[in-house]
């Protein structure tokens, strides 16, 4: 059994994290200050002796009384939806920078891996397809979006300046777009957006002429690639996502075909900064971690679906 640190756990990735290590036998302190994280999410694992969930804000302290060591400590504690960011936006520079900060030095106190939970954002609007680790990205630093995409590269930065000053052993891992059930209705991400406005027969909002890209890795695709990278050596950065590339147009139209809605298609005109294509390159995931995502697309749309319609029905 380790002792593993997941801060943000209560969050939809992070609560799909604290799952399978617990499933796993590992024991797990959750931190999250809830403001975009939700205790539902980890309500049924509160009866676990494997599993404490500490209510804090990690850029302002990470002071915990613990009686074992740490083995790891995983930093997810982050808004991810561009409203929740855009809602809270140096709240989300404060987790990139100080909470990174603190959460780094608690793992050199205890000699811990350290994985870091960065994004695709890192790589902004991308003139190199499909996006490789080695690029560098085309980000706009002064944009509406730049408070969570500079707060991830800022994080990155810091998670090296610990691993190349003082030897922690640390990981990052660059997650790609993430679905699957826990996703709030309508939180602004194009999946649940979609699968909300499908399932109360409201037109499907595609910005644009809905010819960007997206490459979507069901969560426990996604969950199973972070635990590969956590419990290996490798620093990374390591694309984790899936390279199956669709317009939003064709993803509007699967989410339609899968729920069986005659909502109709409503175009917008795109948000500032909007990316036109998304979609990784694994090769360093699937030749160092021996990973790739399984999950078809469809099967996945059908089971967040299922999540999250007595949701929508209860709203």
């Amino acid at each position: 059994m380790s002792q593993i640190v997941v801060a943000g756990g209560a969050g939809f990735l992070g609560s799909h994290l604290c799952e399978r290590l617990v499933a796993r036998g590992d024991s797990v302190v959750c931190l999250d200050d809830l403001s975009t994280g939700n205790g539902e999410n980890v309500a049924h694992l509160l009866g676990s002796d494997a599993f404490t969930l500490v209510v804090t804000d990690v850029s302002e302290g990470v002071d915990l009384e613990l009686d074992d060591k740490v083995d790891a400590v995983c930093h997810l504690a982050s808004p991810a939806s561009p409203p929740a960011y855009l809602a809270h936006p140096l709240e989300t520079l404060a987790a990139g920078s100080e909470g990174t900060r603190r959460l780094l030095a608690l793992a050199r106190a205890h000699e811990a891996r350290f994985l870091m939970a960065s994004t695709s954002e890192v790589y902004g609007d991308p003139e190199v397809h499909p996006q490789v680790e080695s690029y560098r990205g085309n980000v706009d630093p002064t944009g509406p979006r730049s408070v969570y995409d500079e707060a991830k590269r800022f994080a990155e930065s810091m998670t090296m300046a610990y691993f190349r000053t003082f030897g922690v052993n640390v990981g990052i891992a660059r997650i790609f777009n993430t679905y699957g059930p826990r996703l709030s209705p309508g939180d602004g991400r194009v999946v649940s957006n979609f699968i909300t406005q499908a399932l109360r027969g409201e037109p499907l909002t595609v910005y644009g002429k809905g010819t960007q890209t997206r490459s979507l890795c069901y969560v426990d695709d996604e969950i199973t690639g972070l635990l590969a990278l956590l419990d290996s050596s490798l620093t990374g950065p390591v694309n984790i996502g899936n390279p199956d590339e669709r317009t939003v147009l064709e993803l509007a139209q699967l989410v339609l075909e899968v729920s069986g809605s005659d909502s109709p298609i409503a175009f917008e005109p795109l948000p500032a900064d909007d990316p036109t294509r998304r979609c990784p390159d694994i090769t360093l995931a699937t030749a160092e971690l021996g990973w790739r995502p399984e999950t078809e697309l469809a099967d996945g749309i059908a089971r967040t679906m299922e999540y999250l319609a007595p949701k929508v029905r209860a709203a």
